[in-house]
Parts: C-alpha cells; sequence; structure tokens
C-alpha cells in the first residue's frame, strides 16, 4: 500500500486518538468552560492498532515525518495507559494507608453500636455458659456442639487443627474460608437496608452463636487446640464482622434519619461511605481467610507462638485503624462537618 492511501484509510482514526488524548488532558473546568465532549474511542483497541500503524509505517520506510507523527501518538498513548494504571495504583493505596482508617474513625458511632452488640453477645454468653454449661444447647443445637468438639478434640488431633480434612487442602480450605466469611459479612451489612433490624439481628446472633463455641470448648478443657487455632485469624475475622455492621447501620440512618434529604437521595450518600468500610471488612474477610488456611491449623507451631501472633496482630490493628493517615486539623473539620449536617 502507498503512503498516500495508508494516510488515507488510517487517518481519521489517528485524528480520533489525538483528540481524545487531548481531551484527556485538559481540566473539567476548562471543558466546562469550553463545552467539550469526549471522543468516543476504544482506548485500548485503537492504541494497539496505532501500534501497528506505526511497526507497518517502519517497516515499508515511510516519510520520517508521518513515521514522527505515529511515534509521538504512541508515545503519547502508552504514558496515558500506564500512567492511568500507576494513578490507580496511587488510589488504592491512599485508600488503605490514609482514606479507610480516617472513615472508620469518622464513623465512630455506628461502629461502636456494631461493636456492642457483637462483642457484647460473644462475651456474655461466653461468661454464662462457664457457670451454667447447658445454655449452649440453646444456642446451637446438639450435634453441632458435637462436631464442634470433634474438631478440637485434643486426642483426635493429627495433622491438622480446626476442621477434618486433608493434608494438602491447605488452598482449597482457603477457598471456603472466604466464601463462608464472607457470607457472613454480607448478611450483616445487607441487614442494615431492613432499617438496621436485619443487621442488628446477625451481629447478636453469630456474637451469641461463635461466644457459645468459644465459651463450650473452654469449659470442657479444649483451651490449646480452639485457642491456638483461634488466636492468629481472630482479629482480622472478628473486627470485619463489626465493620461489616458499622456499614449496615450506615445504610439505616439513611432510611431512618435522613434529614432534610429524601431518604432516596440520603440512602445513596451514606451508601458511599457504606462500601468503603465494606471494602476494608472484605480484605480483612480475605486476610482472616488466609491466615486461617495456612497458620492457624498448623499443629507444628507452638502454642506460645500462636498466642503472641494473635496478640501482635489485634495490636497492630488497633493502631491501624487509630493512628493511620491521621490528619488532626483535616479530621476535625470533617468531624466538624458531619455534626453541623446533622
Amino acid at each position: 500500500m502507498k503512503q498516500e492511501q495508508f494516510i488515507e484509510r488510517y487517518q481519521s482514526l489517528w485524528n480520533d486518538f489525538e483528540a481524545w488524548l487531548d481531551y484527556q488532558q485538559t481540566s473539567k473546568a476548562e471543558r466546562q468552560r469550553m463545552a467539550l465532549q469526549e471522543p468516543q474511542i476504544d482506548f485500548p483497541a485503537t492504541y494497539r492498532q496505532l501500534c501497528h500503524h506505526l511497526a507497518l509505517a517502519q517497516s515499508r520506510m515511510y516519510s520520517p515525518l508521518l513515521i514522527e507523527q505515529l511515534n509521538q501518538l504512541v508515545i503519547r498513548g502508552h504514558n496515558r495507559l500506564y500512567g492511568s494504571q500507576l494513578h490507580f495504583l496511587h488510589h488504592i493505596v491512599a485508600f488503605y494507608l490514609r482514606d479507610l482508617p480516617r472513615l472508620v474513625r469518622r464513623e465512630i458511632k455506628p461502629l461502636m453500636l456494631a461493636c456492642l452488640l457483637f462483642f457484647g453477645s460473644f462475651f456474655a454468653i461466653m461468661i454464662a455458659i462457664q457457670y451454667q454449661p447447658e445454655l449452649v444447647y440453646s444456642v446451637i443445637d446438639g450435634e453441632q456442639v458435637a462436631g464442634m468438639e470433634a474438631m478440637y478434640d485434643p486426642a483426635e488431633r493429627e495433622s491438622r487443627l480446626g476442621r477434618e480434612r486433608e493434608a494438602d487442602s491447605d488452598v482449597l480450605m482457603f477457598g471456603y474460608y472466604i466464601r463462608n466469611n464472607t457470607g457472613i459479612g454480607f448478611q450483616v451489612f445487607a441487614g442494615g437496608l431492613l432499617y438496621g433490624l436485619g443487621a442488628l439481628f446477625f451481629l447478636l446472633y453469630n456474637g451469641l452463636v461463635i461466644g457459645a463455641v468459644a465459651g463450650h470448648l473452654t469449659q470442657i478443657g479444649y483451651i490449646e487446640t480452639f485457642w491456638g487455632f483461634v488466636a492468629g485469624h481472630s482479629a482480622f475475622e472478628l473486627t470485619a464482622i463489626v465493620l461489616s455492621g458499622a456499614a449496615g447501620f450506615k445504610l439505616a440512618q439513611a432510611l431512618i434519619m435522613p434529614g432534610r434529604k429524601s431518604r432516596l437521595l440520603a440512602l445513596f450518600d451514606n451508601s458511599q461511605d457504606a462500601i468503603k468500610i465494606v471494602y476494608g471488612s472484605a480484605t480483612l474477610f480475605i486476610m482472616a481467610a488466609f491466615v486461617e488456611a495456612f497458620w492457624s491449623s498448623q499443629v507444628w507451631i507452638p502454642l506460645m507462638i500462636k498466642y503472641a501472633v494473635g496478640i501482635t496482630l489485634w495490636v497492630l490493628l488497633i493502631a491501624y485503624f487509630t493512628l493511620a493517615g491521621r490528619n488532626p486539623v483535616a479530621e476535625r473539620r470533617s468531624l466538624s462537618g458531619v455534626e453541623g449536617k446533622s
């Protein structure tokens, strides 16, 4: 194909690509002032096609001017493509190191409510079972109790703790734990849409069930096997449940106390923060599943090391949500803004 035919066939594509790049480099205010419309192109596909055009122009020894024009477009496209990826990674890092802990501190009221419901029911039933062991059967049935006893029986443990399974199934159990844990978190979160009653129920229910299991196994003397198993992942898993509850109560707040907004608008606004909290909760559930599958179940690790790691993870997690991303001036303004709206 001659150079003139090549240019005639693809010039409009190159122009559209250049116009799209120019649009992306224009500020939002300038776009509004000039009433600019974004050119509609498939950026990845067009970029690949442009790279192919440059290679063709070079192999056919078209004019240096055309090759330089295509080369500049390819360079700009490359910078846009990989610059966007770096920008995305920057947002991810900023979210976890700054935005998430700030958001959790700002939503302290729904967080404290979720903590009270979950940990209150957890410790209440666990302590009560030490004095009245039969209370466990008011929360979980006899078959489940027997299954839990079999899992953590010190006389029956072989190569794994916490669940009867093959020694090489850690990866499968990792997937199982993710599905199970995130399922609990989703129930708690989505329960907020029932004016908070669903979130309240699932927080109490999970607190009672987990507390009943912990209390019963402690009462019958399975302390090393049970607490040695849960110590490592408890910080991530239990905190994730509480965060899911806080996110659910954030949704409920919009339905119960929408203020001057319509309930739909208040729900939309509150859901922006609630979803971000759920991102943090989901991350903790995945971390808990990883620790549970590959660390907690190992019997060769000394018990004191498991306890030490568990305590360290609790301290680090509390420090993360308490201290990470602190900007006292910005947080005071944010809090005052929230109080002013309320």
